[in-house]
């Protein structure tokens, strides 16, 4: 029996850091990304890991909503263990205004953050909702969905709307006979590109940034892999989904 992963943004960052740490030889693991990671294709090899990578562009989710509708179809949930999604990609276009803002970064950062998930989930969860297996949606949010920041508007849009729809789709599946278990989680401050991207934005167009460097200087970052583990420790918990918006750090 195979435990069913689909995982966005794997290419690096903690979504690599989590993808590499779901490779077992019982995964059946599904990594949509812009590009493939040849050493996470060599690693599951060696563990004897079932990988397959999509190398999508996720700022049009539904084609890559659809083509996974039609996969999961393919699938025989009798050899299966469990189904998970991990909504884990995402974008911070430039750190600026909204009065500054292009409308394409906008329109695609809205598009990867927020449409993308939307359209996965409500794919992954047609496409299942006949599988007696435990099923589940981990949406990986942030702290700024939650709380507002200058020159932000864009992620914190996107990530309060998935900490929002999440609660929808829980009110939705709590509804269901075998409905899935959904969370919408803050992973805590990670050391990595969108970290570096922050402190070293314009300070006068973002009045955060010495907040962010402070982070950095003191060591407070957590590392990918440490995140990744955290994460992936909150999915496995018995009580994963009472609450359909968390965060690691309790």
């Amino acid at each position: 029996m195979q435990h069913l992963t689909i995982l966005t943004g794997a290419s690096r960052g903690m979504g690599l850091a989590m993808a590499e740490q779901l490779l077992a030889p019982d995964a059946l693991l599904l990594c949509i990304s812009r590009r493939t990671n040849a050493a996470l294709a060599e690693q599951a090899q060696r563990v004897g890991a079932t990988l397959l990578q999509w190398p999508l562009d996720l700022s049009d989710g539904a084609s890559a909503a659809a083509r996974m509708r039609e996969w999961l179809a393919q699938q025989t949930s009798a050899a299966l263990a469990s189904a998970t999604l991990i909504n884990n990609a995402g974008v911070i276009p430039a750190l600026v205004p909204l009065s500054e803002s292009d409308p394409a970064a906008l329109a695609q950062a809205l598009r990867v953050g927020l449409e993308a998930p939307m359209q996965l989930t409500a794919a992954f969860l047609g496409a299942t909702r006949a599988w007696t297996v435990p099923r589940k949606v981990l949406n990986i949010s942030s702290g700024l969905g939650r709380r507002a920041m200058a020159s932000q508007s864009a992620y914190c849009a996107a990530k309060a709307g998935m900490d929002h729809f999440t609660r929808c789709v829980a009110l939705d599946e709590a509804l269901l006979a075998n409905g899935a278990k959904v969370c919408s989680l803050a992973p805590g401050v990670i050391d990595t590109d969108m970290q570096l991207q922050l402190r070293s934005a314009d300070s006068a167009r973002f009045p955060d940034m010495g907040s962010f460097a402070g982070l950095h200087a003191q060591g407070q970052l957590t590392s990918p892999g440490d995140a990744a583990r955290r994460v992936l420790a909150y999915l496995a918990r018995e009580d994963f989904g009472s609450q359909p918006v968390g965060d690691v750090r309790g």
